[in-house]
């Protein structure tokens, strides 16, 4: 690399990971031994808040620097692209003559800006038989990364994998990886619930085993696709090492939001503003800046990524970003950013919240699918599983959450002169005409996935 040469960038965006499922978090299974070696070339962060749920409003986050006030992406089902007066990371990165590569995310609003989209298969049916969506990726970013080795740029290769993401369909070995049991046992009825949920019951049964019975069978294929995710993210670091690039790349991992296994009714998916959700992981590995070996307990967010591989990079983009470079976290300067986290989701429910590193407020916006109530209150101290909801208990508890909440609100939409997104989304279910539903019976009977396909599109492009 010649000297003053601006370093390669190499992001893995993972989505539907959960930080709590991975070993180098603490998970007792191996399911990124890979990954956990990376986490010790360079710095851990602890305490990631995917704070707009789901992937449209996170990623959008995740790719600016910005917030859901300025990105105004806070649904799934988002209406057209980001707004102009936003720059993405690959158009900032362009500008620097870097060349960008996407591959796996075309179409969503934070994906503006790339020189090259790529496209792999990441979603299948039981029928399909297992899905190797990791080594799809792999087709496609191998010869991409050698193709910008051989360019004489500096280069940004996004790499968005979706093994996590339902459905769970992990190649042997690895579906029997962490699972010797039976999984139709006509005695177990641990599935009985999952498979009563109507509104996913359709998409559940085009992907699990027929007549399966066992929720930890489910579970253990979940833990299985990270598995195998990992195996094939080795193979991408092992092609960055033998073209010599590792001490010139900075390498980040990321993951847009978590998953609900089979935690608060949420069955193999990823809405509601639960910890599983909103606790992701953020990996960063740069010899030349970071400390290997690195474990931050700091509160950090999406919006805070793209600020610290320009900090990393050495670019000043001249924006003013709404997260913080994580690069004094990670040299032990700054203990932490903001610990009052204002949160959103808007996937198959609509609520938003407030998180501090004691409390999680969630306030339902219309009524949920679940029969949810409305206000819930967690002790995140005394219940970090968030099982006793203590909303009618602590009232003063939920009006002071409140109040800091909207407070932060009033303060954001003055900064921004932007409405808070979460507020305009009429038919953010993708039911036109149908408005903010009225009872949780009617979210209830109206929402529905049949198929992968059909959660493929969900995902695929924004709406016009």
């Amino acid at each position: 690399m010649s000297s003053g040469r601006k370093p390669n960038i190499v992001l893995f965006g993972v989505d539907s990971l959960r930080a709590d499922h991975m070993s180098c978090y603490g998970y007792p299974r191996l399911t990124t031994p890979h990954i956990d070696q990376l986490a010790q070339s360079g710095a851990l962060f602890e305490n990631v808040v995917s704070a707009h749920i789901p992937t449209t409003s996170a990623y959008s986050s995740m790719l600016t620097g910005m917030d859901v006030f300025s990105t105004q992406v806070v649904a799934l089902r988002h209406r057209g692209g980001l707004r102009p007066e936003v720059t993405t990371l690959a158009e900032i990165l362009r500008k620097e003559g870097y060349n960008t590569s996407c591959i796996g995310f075309t179409g969503n609003p934070g994906s503006r800006g790339f020189d090259t989209y790529l496209d792999y298969q990441g979603w299948g049916t039981w029928n399909e038989g297992r899905s190797p969506k990791a080594e799809n990726l792999n087709e496609k970013a191998i010869p991409e990364l050698q193709r910008l080795v051989e360019d004489d740029k500096p280069f940004f290769l996004f790499l968005r994998h979706m093994d996590p993401h339902a459905p769970y369909l992990p190649p042997a070995p690895f579906e029997r990886m962490f699972y010797s049991g039976d999984e139709s046992d006509p005695e177990n009825r641990s599935m009985d619930p999952v498979m009563a949920f109507k509104p996913f019951c359709d998409f559940f049964a085009s992907w699990m085993p027929p007549g399966i019975s066992d929720t930890e069978y489910v579970v253990a294929q979940y833990d299985g696709a990270v598995a195998y995710m990992d195996s094939a993210i080795q193979t991408v670091l092992t092609a960055i090492d033998t073209h010599g690039l590792r001490d010139s790349t900075i390498i980040a991992l990321n993951g847009d939001h978590g998953e609900t296994l089979f935690d608060h009714d949420c069955y193999f998916d990823h809405h509601g503003l639960y910890e599983p959700t909103i606790h992701v992981p953020l990996i960063v590995s740069y010899a030349k800046r970071i400390p290997a070996g690195s474990r931050l307990k700091g509160y950090t967010q999406h919006k805070d990524l793209v600020p610290t591989l320009l900090d990393l990079a050495e670019i000043d983009a001249g924006i003013k970003f709404d997260g913080h470079s994580l690069v004094p976290m990670a040299l032990g300067e700054v203990a932490s950013h903001e610990t009052g986290i204002y949160i959103t989701e808007c996937t198959w429910m609509r609520k938003h919240g407030w998180r501090t590193p004691g409390w999680k407020l969630i306030i339902a916006l219309e009524p949920d699918f679940h029969f949810k109530p409305e206000i819930e209150l967690y002790d995140l101290v005394a219940d970090p599983d968030e099982n006793n909801n203590l909303a009618a208990q602590e009232p003063d508890v939920v009006a002071a959450l409140t109040k800091r909440m909207n407070d932060y609100i009033a303060r954001r939409e003055e900064e921004t002169g932007l409405p808070n997104p979460i507020h305009n989304q009429g038919d953010w279910h993708g039911f036109e005409g149908v408005g903010p539903f009225k009872t949780s019976q009617q979210a209830y009977d109206t929402l529905h996935i049949g198929d992968p396909k059909q959660a493929a599109s969900l995902q695929a492009k924004s709406r016009e």
